[in-house]
């Protein structure tokens, strides 16, 4: 009872309730009444002294009467919680009088009428949508309805829908010779492109699904994706070839082999697949040390898309696709726009700077986008002008922060920010808390509610439902809920339980997160209850980066942590133990072994080497003992810049990294950078010497002494490139001329 009622965050205190028992003398008879319940609340007069739980409840036995008296400190009301206790006191005194013998915690406590709130009444969200209709046929209809409609745009190049239509049909009457049709696999390694889309949609069209491939992505990773999900054919493009491992699969090269289409049918191809088959598989981190597919359904997407009761998408929409094919955003961006029949921007490939974005922003006038959170910040702190512009904002995969929200919201007071939560297993959006523009953030934003189609539920272990306030883990059910993990039957039944609140053979997905309702219906992230982070938007496995680091030869203990030292600077910290007599390699050693197998997102910035990992008393790692990383052990061997352009750039990567001191030769991503500081280092050097700097320079040039040469050759460029366009070159070689006259 009091674990339900507390509603405390972890970690809790040793005890999360005080239960006194106390033989008392009864001032005088009580009549008409056989149980007195006081009931006070934090901040209300009460003679009972004050302690530290979360819920103190305390009997007094008077004889032929008793009087209960609850104290509840909680983040809900206090006097709903305590009439809440009132209610479950009399249940549980009912029950166990009717059943003696009764295991007190298998009596359900929660009132009919709220139960059937939690249950019922907040997961009213029941939405016509197309559920029967494949992707192909939804984008079909469009392309009948609005053949000469934009729907791509990308650097210079469009297409209409009536032009991708037919590009898709050729590439999939061939798939089809191919052996591609219902739930057979087909591999994607492109960039942002206008043939990376017509490759989705004709993959789709010939009734099979696509499993994306980074070409980022080290080669071991992709080796271990092609082995699992053994796809029938991988389509890439010629110069993307080195970078992938040998393998037996068949390759059809979208830009050497496209003349090959020219002679395919560019009609429709007949229709074979349904709502219930695969759209596409998408790997994720594993816990296990290797990454796991999920499955997703065409009706998951559909569900997603059309008639969504989060955002307004339709013909008029222009959306950004910015996200990598291999993060489920890119299913909002780019299915959101073309089963709407609007126009899809793609940016683009590669990292761009929030510069680059913002120019994109401006250039296009989109009007729906989406960010993870850290780069939401990002661009609200350099690019608010441009974000302002924006009609429609989501942003997630990370807790939101209040301040930047607020300050878009003072900024533009029509913006409309929309806070965007749901696990690959949910197809990207699971709730929508829409903040209303001119609000007053408060010190957190809610998940919001489950959007349509989508049922929420916060039990216990029992899984039983708590009490609003109460702390429970996050279940998703609904027409949004993934198939399941590819090759992976014990996961599967592991993660997708039957849901004892739904239609017979309907499951739910426990979705390891911490949360619990508010009591307006909202829902209120509040962490994880394994050891799972996202980070910058990725889900990350910690676990998966210890199994690659214990892999080591000289590691004999691997533990990774998240760690925030310094506010909405959260980084990865790999703390290592040696084997004895062996020696570990130095950071850019185990940088370079882990990006043999791990993405670079995966990487920690840090490594601290230990004796031993602290324990606790029980033997456990003691996490909070872990000490921070020693930002002076990264700087070893510091040289001071030496001209203007490297003092400038120092206090550049000192601003963004929380540096005290950089060196010319230290290199940023050894002191913590990842790919969201690097484009606030390019943003401010872009801004600070005018000059045009390619994030990618970052990449291949991460020290100042690098990186400044750059900047001085990029100077120089553009001083000779404005000296020729204002014609001084001629005037210089006239006066020349003049002279040797």
């Amino acid at each position: 009872l009091a674990q339900r009622c507390s509603g405390v965050e972890a970690p809790m205190p040793l005890f999360s309730a005080l239960f006194n028992y106390r033989h008392s003398v009864a001032p005088q008879a009580k009549s008409g009444a056989d149980v007195d319940i006081a009931l006070q609340g934090v901040g209300m007069i009460s003679s009972e002294e004050r302690t530290n739980y979360p819920v103190t409840f305390s009997v007094d036995d008077l004889g032929e009467d008793f009087a209960l008296t609850a104290q509840v400190n909680v983040t809900v009301s206090a006097q709903r919680v305590c009439e809440y206790m009132h209610a479950a006191v009399e249940q549980l005194v009912t029950e166990l009088e009717a059943a003696p013998d009764s295991a007190v915690g298998a009596i359900d406590v929660l009132p009919a009428s709220e139960r059937h709130q939690l249950l019922v009444e907040w997961n009213d969200t029941a939405r016509d949508y197309p559920s029967t209709s494949t992707m192909s046929a939804l984008f079909e209809e469009w392309a009948a309805s609005s053949p000469d409609s934009v729907a791509l745009v990308h650097e210079g190049e469009q297409l209409t829908y009536a032009e991708l239509n037919a590009r898709a049909n050729r590439l999939a009457h061939h798939l089809r010779t191919l052996g591609v049709g219902p739930d057979v696999l087909v591999g994607l390694c492109v960039e942002r492109s206008l043939e990376m889309v017509v490759a989705l949609l004709g993959i789709l069209k010939a009734g099979g699904a696509y499993v994306p491939l980074d070409p980022a992505y080290p080669a071991d990773r992709l080796a271990y994706m092609l082995e699992d999900a053994a796809p029938a054919v991988l389509l890439t493009r010629q110069r993307l070839l080195a970078s992938l491992p040998a393998s037996e699969v068949p390759v059809f090269l979208l830009d050497a082999d496209a003349a090959s289409l020219d002679a395919c049918d560019a009609t429709n191809p007949s229709s074979v697949a349904s709502a219930d088959n695969l759209a596409y598989v998408t790997y994720t981190s594993g816990s296990t040390g290797k990454p796991k597919g999920v499955q997703i359904n065409q009706r998951n997407v559909a569900r997603l898309v059309k008639s969504s009761d989060y955002v307004e998408l339709n013909a008029s929409s222009r959306i950004l696709q910015l996200a990598s094919l291999t993060f489920d955003a890119s299913t909002f961006e780019i299915w959101g726009a073309l089963l709407n029949g609007a126009r899809l921007i793609i940016a683009e490939p590669g990292m761009l700077s929030v510069t680059q974005i913002g120019a994109a922003l401006e250039a296009h006038a989109i009007d729906t986008l989406w960010l993870t959170s850290a780069l939401f910040n990002q661009m609200v702190a350099y690019q608010l002008p441009s974000l302002a512009k924006v009609g429609r904002i989501l942003a997630g995969g990370e807790a939101l922060s209040p301040h930047h929200v607020q300050q878009l919201l003072d900024y533009s007071p029509s913006a409309r920010m929309i806070n965007g939560y749901g696990p690959t297993e949910s197809t990207t959006f699971t709730c929508c808390h829409t903040i209303p523009a001119g609000s007053v953030v408060g010190s957190s934003i809610p998940l919001g509610r489950p959007i349509a189609n989508t049922e929420v539920y916060i039990l216990d272990a029992a899984l039983e439902p708590v009490p609003v306030g109460a702390v429970g883990e996050l279940h998703i059910a609904g027409a949004g809920l993934a198939r399941g993990y590819l090759n992976r039957a014990d996961l599967t039944a592991d993660k997708f339980v039957p849901n004892p609140f739904g239609a017979a053979g309907s499951r739910m997905y426990k979705s390891g997160d911490l949360a619990r309702y508010l009591e307006d219906g909202s829902i209120e992230y509040l962490g994880r209850i394994d050891h799972q982070v996202k980070l910058r938007g990725f889900r990350i496995e910690l676990g998966e980066i210890e199994s690659a680091l214990a892999a080591l030869e000289p590691v004999r203990d691997a533990l990774v942590l998240a760690r925030e030292d310094v506010a909405g600077d959260k980084r990865l910290v790999a703390y290592l133990v040696a084997r004895e007599d062996a020696q570990l390699p130095e950071t850019e050693g185990l940088r370079a072994a882990l990006l043999a197998s791990l993405p670079d997102y995966m990487v920690p910035a840090h490594f601290v080497v230990l004796e031993q990992l602290p324990l606790t008393p029980n033997g456990k790692v003691d996490r909070k003992a872990l000490p921070a990383p020693d930002m002076a052990n990264n700087q070893k061997g510091y040289v001071a810049p030496r001209t203007s352009v490297e003092e400038a750039l120092a206090g550049i990567i000192c601003e963004v990294l929380s540096l005290d001191k950089v060196g010319i030769y230290d290199n940023f991503f050894h002191l913590g950078a990842n790919s969201l500081s690097l484009m606030q280092i390019i943003s401010k050097i872009q801004v600070f010497f005018d000059a045009k700097i390619d994030i990618l320079q970052g990449y291949s040039a991460p020290t100042i002494a690098a990186l400044a040469e750059g900047i001085e050759l990029a100077m120089e460029k553009e001083r000779i490139d404005r000296l020729k366009s204002e014609d001084i070159f001629s005037e210089i070689q006239d006066l020349l001329s003049h002279n040797q006259e």
